[in-house]
């Protein structure tokens, strides 16, 4: 008997079991054979060979864009108090960023004459400007000396900031304008986490609803920058509380450290968890999810937002297999058609090529990131896949990806329909001007592709067709489709540090508060 479980475990021990439950039978079964990988690392935190690591969560950035003029480093910045330009020396006004700061003496400049500085940058910081008013209410600009040099003063027209009083719940939110607060709501569970932010399942006491609540500690987004990001993502969510297929907004509240969106609870887990699982899903699967993505981002593009972080981790399905965006933190609002923006921002392996050559760009890299998703779903891998990237350390790196998405050919596999290889290609045609959705006939174009001739878009926006795949789920708590990594974290806010709120400027975050209408009359009706 010993002899028999010696051979036994000699056997099991040569050949590990798959990191995917083949034995599992799915709404996805078919041949996993090519996908799996054994389920033994060479060291400990080395990856499993063969391994995917494109299928694992990366989280988006913005890549700050500096401007570099005469030894200046300069940065866009939005002015709360006067200031004025330190070259034509008018003042600085208007919405959103009107100017630019050097990060190294503080130099302040208006866009338009940042580019006409010849005093070079001294690299110190340098006294600021002071602005006076006069009898009349008129405002004057007095110099003050420099650091570096009494006889040639470079001035920082900015006032400095008054030493921060601390600040208390009960003044930040009178009662008159506040709807909800943190005690309004049981936090259950953590379901999610980023570079900014928490996301928990909470209950709605009053109404025992459950919605998802995002945590946001306000010491984390005191630059200006920042703080438009979190309005931008604000407004986007209200706008997206009109459509199906985006997560939409409950309210929002603050407390004098943290911002807390509370949104759409979103049970089916996010298309992340389930590749992970599945590794590829079948064309019909892949087709249904991209359609309902394509009618999610024409909505946004018809109210001038461009999303801009289109993933697998952002792509939600509800209960009863519908997808739903989420997370609008790197969407840009206000682009009329025709207009463009600049900013260097997104996920690594969804950057369109016109982002990375530092091109202005519009809609089209939502239809990019489409065509990179698109492909993950439909080949279970990323199109710029690397072989054997993990055993190079130069080719490891995001300079890397990004010349592998400038420059490689990117190859269909033969094992795609003709229609699957053709909207692939379209969608990720390096040149914007020809990308699928961006030509004259735009999102038509998209709608009247043979790979979408079996849906029907009007029914389909009408969530009255039936999706291909169902979320298994025993209640609408029930977090078997997130990852335990984030489930199985304690539920609690870390008590709050008084010098840290001291620090916190508190009118950037002044009519914050919100509450959805719709909802409201929902809830009342409980």
């Amino acid at each position: 008997m010993r002899s028999f479980w010696i051979e036994f475990l000699t056997a099991a021990a040569s050949h590990p079991f798959p990191a995917i439950p083949g034995d599992i039978p799915t709404p996805y079964d078919f041949d996993h054979s090519e996908e799996l990988f054994p389920n033994v690392p060479a060291a400990p935190g080395m990856p499993c060979a063969g391994e995917d690591r494109s299928i694992y969560r990366r989280g988006a950035r913005r890549w700050r864009k500096l401007y570099r003029v005469n030894g200046h480093i300069f940065q866009a910045k939005r002015f709360n108090r006067r200031a004025f330009c330190a070259f034509c020396q008018d003042r600085i006004w208007g919405l959103g960023r009107q100017g630019f700061k050097c990060i190294q003496c503080k130099l302040l400049v208006h866009k338009k004459c940042h580019k006409l500085v010849q005093k070079p940058c001294s690299n110190e910081h340098v006294d600021p400007v002071e602005v006076k008013e006069d009898a009349n209410g008129e405002s004057t600009l007095g110099r003050a000396s420099s650091v570096r040099s009494r006889a040639e003063p470079e001035p920082l027209p900015e006032t400095p900031p008054a030493p921060p009083a601390p600040v208390r719940a009960e003044d930040l939110e009178p009662g008159s304008q506040r709807h909800y607060s943190l005690e309004d709501f049981e936090l259950i569970r953590v379901i999610g986490r980023g570079s900014y932010a928490k996301v928990l399942m909470v209950e709605l006491k009053r109404t025992k609803r459950v919605y998802a609540m995002k945590v946001i500690k306000k010491a984390l987004v005191t630059d200006d920058e920042d703080i438009d990001w979190v309005q931008t993502e604000k407004h986007v969510f209200e706008t997206a509380s009109n459509h199906p297929f985006l997560v939409g907004l409950h309210s929002c509240f603050q407390t004098p450290s943290r911002l807390f969106f509370v949104i759409e609870f979103v049970r089916g887990g996010d298309l992340m968890f389930h590749m992970q699982r599945q590794r590829r899903l079948p064309e019909e699967h892949a087709r249904f999810y991209a359609a309902e993505i394509s009618l999610a981002l024409h909505f946004l593009h018809e109210r001038g937002v461009i999303y801009r972080d289109l993933k697998l981790d952002n792509v939600l399905l509800d209960h009863e297999g519908h997808i739903k965006l989420t997370d609008y933190g790197m969407c840009k609002e206000g682009v009329r058609p025709g207009d463009t923006t600049s900013t260097f921002c997104g996920t690594p392996n969804y950057i369109a090529p016109e982002i990375l050559r530092g091109e202005e760009y519009g809609f089209s890299v939502d239809w990019w990131a489409l065509g990179v998703l698109t492909y993950e779903m439909l080949a279970g891998r990323s199109p710029f896949d690397i072989a054997q990237a993990a055993d190079n350390p130069d080719q490891n790196t995001e300079d890397y990806l990004f010349q592998v998405i400038l420059e490689k050919t990117i190859r269909i596999p033969r094992s795609l329909s003709v229609k699957a290889a053709s909207v692939l290609k379209g969608f990720l045609n390096k040149n914007p001007a020809e990308r699928l959705g961006c030509g004259e006939g735009a999102f038509l174009d998209i709608v009247n592709h043979p790979f979408f001739k079996s849906i029907e878009w009007e029914m389909l926006e009408q969530k009255q067709v039936v999706p291909p795949f169902k979320p298994r789920l025993e209640g609408e708590r029930d977090l078997a489709n997130f990852p335990p990594e984030f489930t199985d974290e304690p539920v609690h806010l870390t008590p709050d540090d008084d010098t840290v709120i001291a620090d916190i400027d508190q009118s950037e975050f002044e009519g914050f508060e919100y509450v959805n209408p719709l909802l409201m009359s929902l809830e009342d009706c409980v």
